[in-house]
């Protein structure tokens, strides 16, 4: 009597407990992004933008990575990843970044670095269709935007050595 009493519990608990659990990332359960859905949610980053010089969204999501879509339309801070490398791919218009040197007015963010510039470093113009690895541990900023740029940032953690 004991265990069907406990089974009974279960089946009319189980469901309230799952529908309860919040709902997973969209991003999390994609393994494709199309052109069209790019699409969308650059039409989506240029509605939903107002001031802020960076608007970020989740176009997938595995273990530890993350692909994101940014939406730049003005200079932001500059930062430095202490334990992941960053891979960007420019999906369209073009900007100045700046690897190197140092940060300026920096404030720490978890296991980042956030600052307002960089002093020093090197300048390169990137534009549609490039590719841009900065290793961890190197400032990078994006200093002028010409325009707009959209691209994908890929956050590539540290794997120690023979992993």
């Amino acid at each position: 009597m004991r265990e069907a009493i406990i089974a009974l519990a279960l089946l009319v608990v189980s469901p309230v407990a799952f529908a309860q659990a919040p709902a997973p990332s969209p991003a999390a359960s994609r393994t494709m992004v199309s052109a069209a859905d790019v699409a969308a949610m650059i039409a989506k980053a240029k509605a939903e933008r107002k001031d802020q010089p960076l608007l970020a969204q989740s176009m997938i999501q595995l273990a530890r990575y993350n692909v994101s879509l940014e939406y730049r339309a003005s200079v932001g801070n500059s930062a430095v990843h202490e334990t992941e490398a960053e891979l960007f791919y420019v999906i369209d218009g073009s900007a100045t970044l700046v690897t190197g040197g140092k940060l300026t007015d920096a404030t720490r963010n978890g296991a980042n670095l956030t600052g307002k510039a960089i002093e020093g470093g090197s300048s390169r113009k990137v534009a549609k269709g490039d590719f841009i690895m900065v290793p961890e541990g190197v400032p990078h900023w994006f200093s002028a935007i010409d325009g707009t740029v959209v691209l994908m940032s890929l956050h590539l953690p540290h794997t120690p050595a023979g992993r």
